[in-house]
């Protein structure tokens, strides 16, 4: 099997919902499931969040980090953070662990390389998009941190897949692109149960089309795309590489208000994107 038909079986298998995920990832969708529950409040939340320990330490650190303990309180106990970041946030914290146990399975080096780069990539992305979109897009932060966290989820599930198509990830990166990123993606979100809004957004970014300035959640994501300084490892091709940078060239001084560049506020918000990257990359 070549490797567009490769990408064409993945494609049409998530089409159909048949996806092949590792046992731990059966547990976070349980979890994410009960976080979606509109009656899940918050003592509810921290229960669950408390079983499982990574969850829990990773659901403290991200609370105190300078994107949420604007107050400079630092807290210790997962209630309170949990109190602190709200279920929606935590719906990302748990997004996070799925996006991460796709790749669990993986045994190749070269794989486990690119999966390593494609979350770094991912945890710049979702940094990069609350901030962006709490000080420049004005769209909800939460539901920006959820979509960066998202983005690259179709990817991952590839990675985790490739070892049975030998050669997939082999030729151009355009082919990725154009026969398998959004028509496996979709699929890996319509499973997940992505609300629309943000399979929109990722759609926008998949499209790279915005409005400057940015305004809308598709633009707070391609516009944290743009900005990364880590790239996807799927789609790195020099050309690709070369708009993205033009792109991050042409935005970072575009004007965001009467009297602020998107290059001011990104400098004052490196401490709050540094704290959250910190939280996410590892």
């Amino acid at each position: 099997m070549n490797r567009l038909d490769a990408f064409k079986s993945i494609a049409a298998q998530a089409a159909r919902g048949e996806l092949t995920f590792p046992a731990n990832v059966d547990a976070s969708l349980k979890l994410q499931e009960a976080l979606s529950d509109p009656d899940c409040h918050i003592e509810a939340a921290a229960k669950l969040v408390q079983a499982d320990p990574l969850l829990a330490a990773r659901t403290v650190a991200i609370a105190n980090s300078a994107a949420f303990n604007r107050s400079g309180n630092e807290i210790t106990s997962v209630r309170n953070a949990v109190q602190r970041l709200g279920v929606r946030t935590l719906q990302s914290v748990v997004a996070s662990l799925i996006v991460r146990q796709l790749g669990s399975t993986i045994t190749d080096p070269a794989l486990q390389a690119k999966a390593n780069q494609l979350w770094e990539h991912t945890a710049h992305v979702a940094a990069l998009s609350q901030v962006l979109a709490r000080r420049v897009t004005k769209v909800d932060p939460d539901t920006a941190l959820f979509a960066g966290i998202m983005h690259e989820v179709g990817g991952f599930y590839l990675l985790s897949r490739a070892a049975e198509f030998p050669g997939i990830l082999d030729g151009e990166p355009q082919d990725w692109v154009e026969h398998g990123e959004q028509a496996i993606g979709h699929g890996v979100l319509t499973k997940l149960k992505v609300p629309e809004a943000v399979m929109g957004a990722i759609d926008a970014l998949w499209e790279g089309l915005r409005a400057i300035p940015p305004e809308s959640l598709g633009d707070t994501l391609l516009l944290a795309n743009d900005l990364a300084p880590v790239s996807s490892p799927l789609n790195e091709s020099p050309a690709a590489i070369a708009v993205r940078a033009a792109r991050a060239a042409r935005s970072i001084d575009c004007l965001i208000g009467d009297d602020a560049t998107l290059s001011s506020i990104m400098e004052e918000s490196d401490d709050e994107v540094q704290s959250l990257l910190k939280v996410l990359v590892h």
